[in-house]
C-alpha cells in the first residue's frame, strides 16, 4: 500500500473523512463534497483542514457543498510554482471547470475569502453568489490585521477563539501533537508566502468595484484577527454589497472562529442570502 494511502487510513481524530482527489494542472488537489441543491464552493481559511467541519455539514443540508484544500494546505501540497494570490485564481479555474461548478455560489473565510474576492474580480459573472466571513486582504489604515507569525499556540487560541478553544478540541486536535505541529508549521510557510509582505492587496482598493455577484459580508462581533472596519470596507468597495455582523451567543463572543462556534447560524444566513441572490 502506497505511504500516503496508508496515513489516510491512520488518521481518526474527530470529524476527519477521507477527501476525493483531482489533478488540477499536474497538481494532486484533496477536496470533500457532499450535499444536494444548488453548488456551493466553499474556500477555507489558513487553517481547520483535513475535516469535514460541522459548518460543511450544516450548508450541505441545503446546497451540493464542494471543499477544496488549497495549494499547500491539508492534503495538497505546495507546488514550487505558487507564489501569489494570482496563482490561486488560476488553480481555481481549472478546478471549477474540472467539477463542473460554474454558476455555483462561493464562500470564503479569511484568507479564503481573499481568494474568492480575487476570483470574483477576475470573472465577475461567474457565480451565482459572494459570501466573505471576516475576509482578509483590504488595507485600513492605522487598523491592521493581528500578526499571526507571532503567535505561540496559547496566543492562537485566545485570538481566534477568544479564550475558549479548550471547548472545541475535538475541532482543533488532530492525531498526533508532533505531526500536527510540523503540518501546521507546513501550512504557515504557506500562509507567509501568500501574505508575509504586504498583508493586503492594495490593488483592491479599484478592483472590488468589477465584482457583479450579490455580496454577503459577514464580520464576528468579536474577532480579534481581523479588526470589522476590514470587512466595512469590503462591502464599501463592492457595488450592492451587505454587511452584516454576527454577535455571540449564549455568553459566548463571536471570535474569528466563529464558523466553529456557530455553524448553524453562519449557514442560515448562507443559505438566505444565495437564495436572494
Amino acid at each position: 500500500m502506497p505511504q500516503e494511502s496508508q496515513e489516510l487510513q491512520e488518521r481518526t481524530w474527530a470529524h476527519w473523512t477521507e477527501p476525493s482527489w483531482l489533478e488540477v494542472d499536474g497538481l494532486a488537489t484533496a477536496y470533500r463534497r457532499k450535499g444536494t441543491g444548488p453548488k456551493l464552493l466553499y474556500l477555507h481559511g489558513a487553517g481547520l483542514t483535513r475535516s469535514w467541519l460541522p459548518l460543511y455539514e450544516e450548508l450541505s443540508r441545503s446546497f451540493d457543498v464542494v471543499v477544496p484544500e488549497h495549494p499547500g494546505f491539508g492534503d495538497t501540497k505546495m507546488p514550487e510554482t505558487l507564489r501569489d494570490f494570482s496563482d490561486l485564481v488560476l488553480h481555481y479555474d481549472t478546478l471549477i471547470r474540472e467539477l463542473d461548478l460554474d454558476g455555483a455560489h462561493v464562500v470564503g473565510h479569511s484568507m479564503g475569502g481573499w481568494i474568492a474576492a480575487s476570483m470574483a474580480i477576475f470573472y465577475p459573472r461567474r457565480f451565482a453568489s459572494l459570501g466573505l466571513i471576516a475576509p482578509l486582504g483590504v488595507r485600513v489604515e492605522d487598523e491592521p490585521t493581528a500578526d499571526a507569525f507571532r503567535w505561540s499556540p496559547e496566543t492562537a487560541g485566545e485570538m481566534l477563539l477568544n479564550g475558549t478553544a479548550g471547548q472545541y478540541l475535538d475541532l482543533l486536535q488532530q492525531g498526533d501533537p508532533i505531526e500536527q505541529t510540523l503540518h501546521e508549521y507546513s501550512e504557515a510557510i504557506t500562509f507567509a508566502r501568500l501574505t508575509w509582505n504586504p498583508r493586503y492587496d492594495v490593488r483592491f482598493d479599484w478592483r472590488l468595484a468589477r465584482i457583479a455577484a450579490p455580496t454577503l459580508v459577514l464580520h464576528p462581533a468579536d474577532d480579534r484577527v481581523i479588526p470589522r472596519s476590514h470587512s466595512e470596507r469590503f462591502a464599501e468597495l463592492i457595488p450592492g454589497a451587505r454587511f452584516e455582523l454576527l454577535e455571540g451567543t449564549g455568553g459566548e463572543p463571536a471570535g474569528h472562529l466563529a464558523i466553529i462556534q456557530q455553524p448553524e447560524e453562519i449557514a442560515a444566513r448562507i443559505a438566505a442570502h444565495a437564495q436572494s441572490a
